[in-house]
């Protein structure tokens, strides 16, 4: 695969037709990271990689973590073969737990959790960096970090200062754009973290079945003059 990153999914809440929840293909170098697994990811993700080499989930609600049981299952019952490293926020491990109790005890020989927020962690070419960010549930916004190249993701998220350093100088800026406050970001919103950092790009995401994304990204751009992305389902962006 080409160095970049590939939408799995771009809906919020539960998948318009057609579409999938929120879920990036992380491609650098070899190494390939899987950022969140929203309810229809999991055979998008099947299409492009055997097994990840990480997985990476934001919070706990079903639109971002339902099919990463999805990839536990095909590791413990068919032809793929690995013990997946998954960066989460609290709450995901009892979450796949509690999709299939009878195999809740098999989940660790396939899954190894390893918990976000978290000191800055390797994995193969990147440097992965997370931030707790205000959501209804624990929500981590993370950076993955390689020479000549920054994807950032908010996960879902408010409004909050922090999503300035979350956004600094990244060559591709994802975020919420689900246009439902409190505790997600407006388009405006998401633009003002772009520009707070310095953003190079913005890709605008998890649109709430229904939303008018042509009208989302007239509100970003707005306020953000740099390239607007509107994420689609098979999107490819290439990187750096």
């Amino acid at each position: 695969m080409a160095d970049g990153v590939v939408v799995l999914g771009s809906s919020g809440g539960w998948p318009a037709a057609g579409r999938a929840c929120s879920g990036y293909l992380v491609s650098y170098r070899g190494t390939r990271i899987v950022l969140d697994l929203g309810y229809g990811t999991a055979g998008r993700l099947f299409s492009l990689v055997d097994v990840p080499d990480a997985v990476v989930v934001t919070h706990a609600h079903p639109d971002h973590v339902v099919d990463l049981h999805a990839l536990f299952r095909s590791l413990r019952y068919g032809p793929r073969r690995g013990r997946v490293p998954v960066y989460a926020a609290a709450g995901v491990a009892e979450v796949m737990a509690a999709l299939d109790p009878p195999d809740a005890a098999d989940i660790p020989a396939f899954l190894d959790f390893r918990p976000l927020p978290a000191a800055p962690r390797s994995i193969g070419p990147f440097v992965l960096r997370s931030y707790a960010l205000p959501h209804y549930v624990p929500n981590v916004g993370v950076r993955l970090e390689a020479p000549g190249m920054c994807v950032a993701y908010t996960g879902d998220t408010g409004p909050t200062p922090v999503l300035g350093a979350l956004a600094r100088k990244a060559d591709l800026f994802i975020a919420d754009c689900t246009d439902r406050p409190p505790l997600n970001l407006r388009p405006g919103e998401a633009a003002e973290a772009a520009v707070a950092g310095g953003a190079r790009r913005l890709l605008l995401t998890h649109f709430w079945p229904g939303a008018d994304r042509a009208a989302c990204r007239r509100a970003a751009a707005a306020v953000y003059g740099g390239e607007i992305l509107v994420a689609e389902e098979g999107m490819e962006i290439p990187l750096p």
